[in-house]
């Protein structure tokens, strides 16, 4: 589904280089749950925005089920955003004075351009499936972070995306609200979504994902099978952050 390829991008400090990622190459299959782990500054993020098409590399090739996006204008890249990825950030990002069902049903409406009645019925529909059925004509500010996480959620899947991202969304939740936004992420992989999140949530990852990534100064420093990382890793630096998570 995805091919990086020498993947690199430098950004500038005045007139200093200042280098995110190092010749990134990587595959992603369809259907693929990849974690990505490492610490603050690896690059993550950065290669996040490039996949969710916020960004463009400064070197090398992004190719989406066979389209090159690095060449996309910008009209060409805002419309796979908006129908083909779902993008969940750490802050939630809702309009404060619309109503659960309100947010969720917003883009379905503006960007695909469906009557009202059907983008509600879509919103109730996704709400129900991260279990917010209930909160529907609930404010942000009457939502726990958690509630506020699950629609954020809910909103990336009604446009009914074939990619979902996550960059560190329980990373601002309070620990008792990250089990309830885990389990709605497991829920997505278990029916087959193509995932790439971004996590501190180490015993997440090992459960839940088909492969994890270990990111080091902008590069991926070691890569496999959950078990192989977190109980065999070979790279220094990943023993070292393990340790240090753990």
């Amino acid at each position: 589904m995805i091919r990086l390829q020498g993947v690199t991008k430098v950004y500038r400090a005045g007139d200093v280089p200042v280098p995110a990622l190092r010749g990134i190459d990587l595959e992603i299959q369809r259907g693929e749950f990849l974690a990505i782990i490492g610490p603050s500054g690896s690059g993550k993020s950065t290669l996040m925005h490039i996949l969710g098409c916020l960004d463009k590399p400064s070197r090398g090739s992004y190719q989406l089920e066979g389209h090159d996006v690095h060449r996309m204008t910008e009209a060409q890249l805002a419309r796979i955003r908006g129908r083909r990825i779902g993008f969940v950030f750490q802050s939630f990002n809702l309009f404060p004075y619309y109503t659960a069902l309100e947010n969720v049903s917003l883009a379905p409406k503006i960007v695909k351009g469906l009557p009202p009645a059907e983008a509600r019925t879509i919103a109730e529909q996704m709400l129900a499936r991260v279990g917010l059925s209930d909160k529907l004509a609930a404010y942000p500010d009457k939502l726990s972070g958690g509630q506020q996480q699950r629609v954020a959620i809910a909103r990336a899947l009604a446009m009914n995306p074939e990619l979902m991202l996550f960059d560190e969304v329980t990373s601002a939740l309070d620990p008792e609200l990250v089990e309830e936004v885990l389990k709605v992420m497991q829920d997505l992989a278990e029916g087959g979504m193509t995932m790439i999140v971004v996590t501190h949530e180490m015993g997440f990852a090992r459960r839940v994902g088909s492969r994890v990534l270990f990111f080091h100064e902008g590069q991926i420093a070691e890569q496999g099978p959950p078990a192989q990382i977190f109980t065999d890793p070979q790279n220094e630096n990943l023993r070292t952050f393990i340790q240090s998570i753990l």
